[in-house]
């Protein structure tokens, strides 16, 4: 007779996280599949299977958007709140992000992050504390871990480029903690559709003196410096390090205010 199982690896197993595609979840021997991003922008061999070729996928894209669109449709106003999931509980930055999000609840306004883990996970917990709408948009990921427990409304996406839309569609501006690639991909996106006028009326806030100076100095010392962007464009980012002060200028106050 075969051995029977380790009881300790069949606990192992039963703990993997999930990886979801779409509204689909994966665990253990299923979730070792390519990511539907890596797949779409790689090219497929002659013959594929009809379900796994561009154009039916251009079928899945527009669900997406269908279904994005139809959840956040009547979500009201709203601001992203962008960080990074490795930001650890019970850290300055973390508390940081769960009084930015406690604040804009405050304020009247719906939360939206990228529904993970980290500052995402801290900036819905406070938002949820206002009694505000907590709004997770998932994408797909290696590590996905699922959404955050404190996540009302959630919409998880296979493609990032349906998710980023979502976010500026639905956001009247950002504030953004210190975070790694993602968030710099999130940041100068934001940034690029402002600069370009795809969007108007925009804030976009660094929380963070001490982790984003440097890379607002080398915006203007080396970027404006070569005559890559025009030196006012570098007014599209504001930085601080008073959460009031972060929130009152993404909500607009400023503007009905007048200049500091």
């Amino acid at each position: 007779m075969p051995d029977s199982p380790d009881p300790r690896q069949t606990t192992e197993a039963l703990q993997e996280p999930a990886r979801r595609k779409g509204a689909v979840i994966l665990r253990r021997d299923q979730a070792k599949v390519a990511q539907s991003d890596r797949q779409l922008l790689q090219s497929g061999p002659a013959g594929e299977d009809f379900t796994h070729t561009d154009p039916w996928r251009v079928l899945r894209i527009q669900s997406e958007f269908v279904e994005g669109f139809g959840t956040l449709a009547d979500l009201g106003p709203a601001i992203s709140v962008f960080g990074s999931a490795r930001t650890p509980q019970g850290t300055e930055r973390y508390e940081q992000a769960v009084a930015v999000g406690r604040l804009l609840g405050e304020a009247g306004y719906a939360v939206i992050t990228g529904g993970g883990p980290g500052a995402m996970e801290a900036a819905n917990q406070g938002a949820s504390a206002a009694g505000a709408v907590s709004v997770g948009l998932g994408i797909e990921l290696p590590f996905e871990t699922g959404m955050n427990r404190w996540v009302d409304l959630g919409v998880n996406f296979r493609y990032f480029f349906a998710r980023k839309t979502m976010f500026v569609k639905y956001s009247q501006g950002f504030i953004v903690l210190p975070g790694g690639f993602g968030t710099l991909d999130e940041l100068f996106e934001a940034l690029t559709l402002v600069q370009t006028q795809k969007v108007t009326s925009f804030p976009i806030i660094l929380i963070g003196t001490d982790y984003w100076r440097p890379l607002v100095d080398w915006l203007r010392d080396t970027v404006a410096a070569e005559g890559a962007v025009s030196v006012p464009d570098l007014d599209l980012l504001r930085l601080t390090d008073d959460i009031g002060e972060a929130v009152w200028w993404a909500t607009g106050a400023d503007q009905a205010g007048g200049d500091d």
